[in-house]
């Protein structure tokens, strides 16, 4: 009995082995992780929708996207995250009216909100939203204690210029602040220092700080300008270093003039050379090996005349040097001739500078800044009814034109409304203009740009600081605008220093289909920049093709409401790619639009890049408020907008 119960159980007991073997051999295994989704993945998917699209049913050549499909786009989609900041950005006091909360229509989209969580974000996208939510808690602070009755106005908020003179001591310790800017630079900004070089500390600083965070152990500087002084019978090799620094990156890398001789860098800036360079020993060796044509050698060279002549600060002897801001980078003038240009570095931008160090052997006389940035006085303008934006009809408009502009560059908007806004178009509500525009780390930058959208209307501020790196996003939400809050035909993107001509625009358009359009200045064959120092720096991670698709050139392009929709559709599907080069990311969404079995119209036109000087042209860049208001006057007495410098 035992033995045929034994029997029993090792029979069960395999058995129950078989059969948990046959189960195992028919469950499937886990799918492999998913991989990391390329730019190739992302023209090659297909959006999630719970629905068929309407790309799927209208005949087109495109087989309907299967469930199984839809389901692995959206497995590969990226996901929510939570960003320090985001939830306080969304919270607005009842203290803003219904009728302030018009400059935040965009912002208060959940489109917006949806975009800034996602994990694949641009790389500043969490440091820009955090330090919004800083900006954005005391602008609000401002914006209460301002409608109090004892709120005084100060006299001017953001001034012309700021100066500071005669610095008792000749050698400046800890940095020394010097001059606070109060409201950042502009392009055509200037700083002029005048001083006299100690040798006895061998060198000098110069230093353009920004804002600093309350977690921030120092500020960032936005350019450190450090020069070696040659030294007694040249013992040391005078040189200038240009660098800059954040907290989170340390010091960038370093940028020396004249170059050591493995440079290779011989990139230019804003058409200038980064060092005016000269090699000063072999120059010394020159001089003092001349002769005279009896050939008697030259008697009583002087070291320090050759050095004044060849380097521009000397030891003892008073320069002035005038640091400015170009579109591109800081240029240095030193005793009228130029020395050195720094291209701007991500993140580090003029508007952020705030103020200036000095440091080490300088005997200062002093320091003045100016073209700064100037605020509207709005209790004393005269034509704030005339300029504010009209409203909009219930119809469809023709065009929302958006326009990219940064908190502090108040003179260009204003120099806007009082030219090419004055169009019939846009007076009659048929074209809309509209400035969108990100935080600034300065409160009374943000202060005055609030009392200005209150005033004329036509403002959208973003939930974000305003860095070069996120302007991709200030894109969809210009699409956002033209699609979910107003109903725009054809969606217009410009900058803020740009003279466009709407009755050509408009009159362009006509007879074109209006599907399926990105009409501009077209770069139909263009390649990635690989160039670490280039401001255009692409990454093989960030782009790993050799080549980008078609694309419009920032200054002016236009798209059609379709491409619009589909923009900002696949956004909040998060199945397109984030680009941090806007231009070009339009360029990306609309090649997937492609990919989805639309018919797109690349219409190439010359006459969107322009310097303002020829009759026929749309659109001309590069034109500072003084140009854009002459193109205005000129347009309006001879009916030929040119103008030349």
């Amino acid at each position: 009995m035992r033995k045929w119960s034994g029997g029993v159980l090792i029979l069960l007991l395999a058995v129950i082995l078989i059969l948990r073997y046959s189960n195992f051999m028919m469950v499937k295994p886990p799918p492999p992780p998913q991989k990391q989704q390329t730019a190739y993945d992302f023209f090659h998917t297909q959006p999630s929708n719970d629905s068929t699209s309407k790309e799927d049913s209208n005949g087109d050549n495109k087989p309907v996207q299967s469930k199984a499909k839809r389901q692995q786009s959206v497995d590969i989609r990226p996901h929510l995250i939570d960003v320090e900041g985001l939830s306080y950005l969304y919270y607005f006091l009842s203290n803003v009216t219904k009728e302030e909360s018009k400059a935040l229509l965009v912002w208060a989209q959940n489109q917006m909100r949806l975009l800034l969580s996602r994990s694949d974000a641009l790389p500043e996208t969490a440091q820009g939203i955090k330090e919004a939510a800083i900006a954005w808690k005391e602008l609000l602070s401002l914006v209460v204690d301002s409608k109090s009755s004892d709120f005084g106005k100060k006299e001017k908020d953001c001034p012309y210029y700021v100066s500071a003179l005669s610095f008792n001591t000749s050698v400046l310790g800890g940095g020394t602040s010097v001059l606070d800017i109060p409201c950042g630079l502009v392009e055509d900004s200037s700083i002029t220092v005048i001083g006299i070089p100690d040798g006895q500390q061998g060198s000098f600083q110069i230093e353009l700080t920004g804002s600093q965070l309350p977690e921030e152990p120092k500020p960032p500087i936005v350019l450190h300008y450090n020069v070696i002084l040659p030294g007694d019978n040249l013992k040391k090799e005078p040189v200038i270093f240009q660098n800059s620094w954040t907290t989170e990156l340390g010091w960038g890398k370093e940028e020396r003039c004249p170059p050591d001789h493995s440079s290779t860098n011989f990139s230019k800036v804003d058409g200038l050379v980064k060092c005016n360079a000269r090699v000063l020993r072999s120059t010394v060796e020159d001089i003092s090996n001349a002769s005279h044509p009896n050939g008697d050698k030259l008697a009583n060279v002087s070291t320090g005349a050759h050095v004044s002549a060849n380097f521009p600060f000397v030891e003892g002897s008073q320069f002035t040097a005038t640091l400015w801001a170009g579109v591109e980078g800081f240029h240095m003038t030193v005793n009228g001739r130029h020395e050195t240009s720094f291209a701007y570095r991500e993140k580090l931008e003029p508007w952020l500078v705030s103020g200036i160090n000095l440091e080490g052997g300088l005997g200062l006389v002093s320091v003045l800044a100016k073209g700064l940035p100037v605020s509207e006085n709005l209790d004393l303008a005269v034509d704030v009814e005339h300029l504010k934006a009209p409203p909009i009809s219930k119809k469809r408009l023709v065009m929302l034109i958006g326009v990219f502009s940064t908190g502090n560059n108040f003179e260009r908007r204003m120099a806007l409304r009082r030219s090419w806004m004055q169009y019939q178009a846009v007076r009659s509500g048929s074209v809309a203009v509209r400035f969108f525009i990100g935080l600034n780390k300065n409160t009374q930058v943000n202060f005055e740009l609030w009392r200005e959208s209150q005033a004329y209307g036509d403002i959208q501020l973003m939930p974000f600081v305003d860095y070069y790196s996120l302007i991709s996003l200030k894109t969809i939400a210009i699409c956002t605008l033209g699609t979910k809050v107003l109903s725009a035909q054809y969606i217009m993107k410009t900058d803020d220093d740009a003279f466009v001509r709407i009755d050509e625009v408009l009159s362009s358009l006509k007879g074109k289909d209006s599907n399926g359009l990105l009409y501009g200045q077209i770069s139909f064959e263009s390649q990635p920049h690989r160039d670490k120092d280039n401001k255009w720096y692409i990454s093989t991670e960030e782009w790993p093709h050799s080549s980008f698709p078609p694309w419009a050139h920032g200054p002016g392009y236009i798209i059609s409401r379709d491409i619009a929709k589909f923009i900002v559709q696949g956004h909040q599907e998060r199945v397109l790619k984030l680009f941090k080069l806007e231009d070009v990311a339009m360029g990306i969404w609309i090649e997937q639009f492609k990919e989805h079995g639309h018919k797109v119209q690349y219409i190439n036109d010359d006459r969107f890049h322009n310097a303002g000087c020829e009759t026929d042209y749309i659109l001309a860049h590069y034109q500072n408020p003084r140009m854009v208001l002459c193109l205005w006057e000129k347009l309006q007495k001879e009916h030929e907008p040119n103008c030349c410098e």
